[in-house]
């Protein structure tokens, strides 16, 4: 795995230079907010099998297969089923747990569902993520804050390049523009909030992790292209594909967490301000497949 971005960001490739340390996670207290959803169930189960001590924040999964029932993960964490803009539960939460590693996952993750509701998307996905980071402020310990965005944050200029982590921010949609107001967000709250001051707090460290076009099983949601393609084969309908053509870095599911545990690890053993910055996580650009291409690879299997 690879993290774009290199030529700009030299600590990016010290970062991933060697895998996470399975044995910096046993016992340490992780809180992942959004834990019900595609992304959040994998990386649950992951933890556990780390050996980490694992609290869930998260509404209800939507969908009766989700990853998160299959795997029973309900009996494998600390299972809360709340929501991420109840300011005073999550807070109590967050103080009772006194967590080491935040993964804040918990957004609507829906680029369409952002048109129907933009109200919803833009409270969830900024007013959500400034109240994990309000809550983390009162922690007296070292606390690891890895907030997950998305590569979409950037301004659409249609380069050839992959996206450098200090091009241009943007986003013409009501999801890609709450995204970059995220990410601008947890800039400001770095810069203000974290150090030394009387204002601030010497124990809490963020980053940022940008990371799209991610695939894997357990993934239900409507919508994105292999559950699309999922239900249309259960249905025995035809697969209709939006974009055939386009062109997309397509990545594991494992791939993107692999980097964000090594993050979390590097951030939380190193002294190193470089690493409180944003990172973008995706694979080499050989790896470019477009959209009818994928479908033709998961027709075959």
């Amino acid at each position: 795995m690879e993290v774009m971005g290199l030529e700009k960001e030299g600590h990016t490739k010290k970062v991933l230079s060697k895998s996470y340390n399975q044995n910096f996670w046993k016992d340490k207290k992780v809180l992942v907010t959004g834990h019900t959803g595609f992304k959040g169930s994998w990386l649950t189960l992951w933890l556990n099998k780390l050996g980490a001590e694992t609290t869930g924040y998260a509404l209800d999964p939507e969908h009766d297969k989700s990853l998160f029932k299959q795997l029973n993960l309900q009996k494998k964490c600390n299972n809360i089923i709340e929501d991420i803009l109840d300011k005073e539960t999550l807070e109590k939460v967050i103080l009772d747990f006194s967590p080491d590693v935040v993964f804040h996952l918990a957004a609507q993750p829906l680029v369409g569902l952002s048109y129907t509701n933009p109200s919803l998307t833009w409270s969830v996905n900024v007013m959500g993520t400034i109240n994990v980071l309000e809550a983390l402020r009162k922690i007296k310990k070292k606390v690891i804050a890895v907030i997950i965005t998305s590569d979409k944050v950037y301004k659409n200029f249609e380069w050839d390049y992959a996206y450098r982590e200090d091009d241009k921010l943007g986003g013409d949609d009501p999801y890609s523009g709450s995204k970059a107001a995220v990410e601008i967000a947890v800039n400001s709250w770095r810069q203000s909030f974290c150090g030394n001051l009387s204002h601030q707090s010497q124990f809490l460290k963020i980053a940022s992790a940008r990371a799209g076009n991610v695939i894997g099983g357990g993934d239900w949601v409507r919508s994105r292209i292999i559950p699309d393609l999922i239900y249309s084969l259960i249905k025995e309908e035809e697969v209709l594909l939006r974009y055939p053509l386009s062109t997309r870095p397509w990545q594991h599911v494992l791939e993107p967490l692999s980097g964000y545990l090594k993050l979390a690890e590097s951030i939380y053993s190193q002294n190193n301000n470089d690493l409180e910055s944003c990172f973008n996580f995706g694979p080499n650009l050989e790896s470019n497949q477009t959209v009818k291409s994928l479908v033709k690879k998961c027709l075959i299997y």
